[in-house]
């Protein structure tokens, strides 16, 4: 596992770093420890005049725009979309100008939301990816951005799951084959280096 290179145009993209997903017991990291990474992450982006992008996973009160279809999952709730907020995003991350806020309403944050639009707009041509859970909401954004030609980086120190073998599967199989894993470290080593 390495990162080679940040792109000129990279942003920081942050998945679902919210109040429910924090409240969850995560392996291989606690969460509090992926905020504080996933925020100096943001920092250095944000220092270097690089986007940061904010995901947040929440439905409609009436659950009419919940993503519909025939799971196990709704079976068990009864049948029926159920709303679904995962509250607020982590205080660390939250007040600073002219980061990108992005609502989505499935795992994946490219779904039936403007992320790409925003990225293009901006030139951006890698993005660095982070968050809560690795085997769902990062890996479901991990694959679209790379089937949207982005050059997708994964900060694997700053995401975590509920199962320690979904985590290790993507960051040791499936996020090298669409992308390059690598530490909080190694991304801010590279970006001081990129925008020096």
């Amino acid at each position: 596992m390495a990162v080679t290179v940040l792109d000129d145009k990279t942003a920081l993209v942050l998945i679902d770093l919210q109040a429910g997903t924090l409240a969850a017991p995560t392996v291989p990291y606690p969460a509090a420890d992926v905020v504080a990474r996933a925020a100096e992450l943001a920092d250095a982006f944000r220092a270097a005049g690089a986007p940061v992008v904010l995901i947040r996973m929440s439905t409609s009160p009436d659950g009419a725009d919940a993503v519909p279809g025939r799971s196990e999952a709704a079976r068990l709730a009864g049948g029926r979309s159920r709303p679904y907020d995962l509250g607020p995003i982590a205080e660390p991350l939250t007040g600073h100008e002219g980061d990108i806020l992005i609502t989505k309403r499935a795992w994946g944050a490219f779904h039936a939301t403007d992320l790409d639009l925003q990225l293009r707009r901006r030139g951006v041509t890698q993005i660095v990816l982070a968050g809560i859970a690795t085997s769902l909401g990062v890996e479901s954004t991990a694959r679209a951005a790379h089937e949207h030609g982005y050059h997708v980086t994964f900060a694997v120190d700053a995401m975590t799951d509920i199962n320690e073998d979904a985590h290790q599967h993507r960051v040791s199989y499936l996020f090298p084959l669409i992308g390059e894993p690598g530490t909080t470290r190694e991304i801010l080593d590279l970006l001081a280096g990129v925008r020096a």
